[in-house]
């Protein structure tokens, strides 16, 4: 599960950076705000996800 995650978190990180190229104007924000949601939630699992050191 975790793999999945680090894979969804830096695909999402791509694709957030290359959509200010690749867009411009109101798709480029939405497009922006749905994969920064995406990195987001992504980096949350991965974050309730870490293992606890004692």
């Amino acid at each position: 599960m975790k793999a999945l995650l680090w894979f969804v978190l830096v695909v999402a990180v791509a694709f957030n950076v290359t959509t200010s190229f690749a867009f411009d104007g109101v798709q480029q924000v939405l497009v922006s705000v749905g994969s920064g949601i995406v990195v987001i939630g992504s980096a949350v699992g991965l974050f309730l996800r870490r293992t606890r050191r004692p």
